[in-house]
């Protein structure tokens, strides 16, 4: 009968000891965080996660900081300072929009030169639109005479010359007579404005090369 008892009485000091167990085991790190993992699954599966660690200060600070950057950002920035290095230039979409018409140009005098006589009077058209519109200084010439020299393979006489023909003729006119009568029509047009423009400054023009020089008179005859 004691041996009974013993044995027992040592199966009820078991039985009582898993309880305490699992009670330690319920108050442990773990056992809480099985337990927060069931309550998130049970909300949906979503946790809301915060700002761990941050000062309640810190959303503040850095508003106030990107309101400084915005103002400093519409202040015109000093000469020669980095910001205005990085800005975009006044007349951007201006001078974009000159490269891209002078580029435009460029190639359809290309596609002219190729019939030349039937053509030089709207290659005269082309050159003086951009004379007009000053669309050489979007490549950086100061002038459009520079400007001839370097892009058009016409030369910069005959250019000009293209130039005041759209000026001075019609264009149906212009291509009748063909564009070398047109340009000698030109030329001697030029020379008789110069001559007519010595002879208004008090020059008087050299005489014909067939006019025989006449002797002066002797004085006191």
């Amino acid at each position: 009968m004691a041996t009974t008892k013993k044995g027992g009485s040592k199966k009820a000091a078991a039985k009582g000891g898993e309880k305490p167990a699992g009670k330690a085991a319920g108050k442990s790190p773990a056992g809480k965080a099985a337990a927060a993992g069931k309550e998130d699954k049970a909300a949906g599966g979503k946790r809301k996660l915060g700002l761990r660690g941050a000062a309640p200060w810190a959303a503040r600070h850095a508003a106030k900081h990107a309101a400084e950057a915005r103002a400093r950002a519409a202040e015109p920035p000093l000469p020669g300072s980095a910001r205005a290095t990085i800005r975009t230039p006044t007349g951007a979409e201006d001078i974009k929009q000159k490269i891209a018409d002078l580029h435009n140009a460029l190639q359809n005098i290309k596609g002219l030169r190729k019939n030349f006589n039937k053509s030089f009077y709207d290659i005269g058209i082309i050159l003086k639109d951009i004379q007009g519109r000053k669309l050489y200084e979007a490549k950086g010439y100061g002038t459009f005479e520079a400007f001839l020299e370097r892009e058009i393979d016409l030369g910069k006489i005959t250019s000009l010359r293209l130039v005041r023909v759209v000026g001075v003729f019609i264009k149906e006119a212009a291509l009748e007579h063909g564009v070398d009568r047109v340009l000698n029509a030109l030329v001697a047009l030029e020379t008789a404005t110069e001559s007519s423009l010595d002879v208004n400054k008090g020059k008087v023009p050299p005489p014909p090369i067939s006019t025989a020089a006449l002797p002066l008179k002797p004085p006191g005859r």
